[in-house]
């Protein structure tokens, strides 16, 4: 018996693996939280399949993620992940994650890990909301508005609300899976 999905995620294998395996599921490391904050802010305006068929691609052209090299990228770096045809060449958006990569930095030296202050927007705690049909999910929410708002006064780029509220998704922050998918009470 065919365990039931998210409407989003079914006919593609790669976006139900993604569906089965992360999305929802809490994050509370930073390496992964990053990953995650870059990935969503590539996103941006183009679909999460998009993203998903290139992130072996991103992996490799940013280091595997690993921040505190970003946060180093000078302009040469910078123009040959430009010419990287893996990824998605836009240019705000890859100089956008060496800016992210040090304002990221900052809030762990705030906060101790970027893990407590992201979280700290939820109390800790995963808001589990209950869809019956991923298309009745927002957009953004008054919560993923606020997070946006505070991210881009400590400098991030590419963090507006609906991103913002995609990464919440994707990372657990709030469980918005079909309240009759086979995750929802799993994660």
């Amino acid at each position: 018996m065919e365990k039931h999905r998210c409407g989003w995620c079914k006919g593609n294998p790669l976006y139900e693996a993604y569906h089965d395996e992360e999305w929802g599921v809490p994050v509370k490391d930073d390496d992964t939280l990053f990953e995650y904050l870059i990935l969503e802010t590539f996103q941006a305006g183009l679909s999460w399949i998009t993203v998903l068929k290139k992130r072996d691609n991103f992996r490799e052209a940013f280091d595997n993620f690993n921040y505190k090299k970003i946060a180093t990228y000078n302009q040469k770096k910078i123009d040959s992940l430009l010419l990287n045809v893996g990824i998605i060449r836009n240019k705000l958006k890859v100089n956008a994650t060496t800016t992210n990569a040090q304002a990221f930095i900052k809030i762990q030296n705030e906060f101790d890990s970027f893990s407590k202050y992201v979280w700290s927007f939820v109390d800790g705690t995963p808001i589990k909301n209950e869809f019956k049909n991923h298309k009745d999910a927002p957009a953004n929410t008054p919560l993923s508005d606020m997070l946006s708002k505070d991210l881009k006064k400590r400098g991030f780029k590419f963090v507006g609300s609906t991103v913002i509220y995609a990464y919440m998704q994707a990372t657990g922050m709030v469980n918005d899976h079909d309240v009759n998918c086979f995750r929802y009470d799993e994660v």
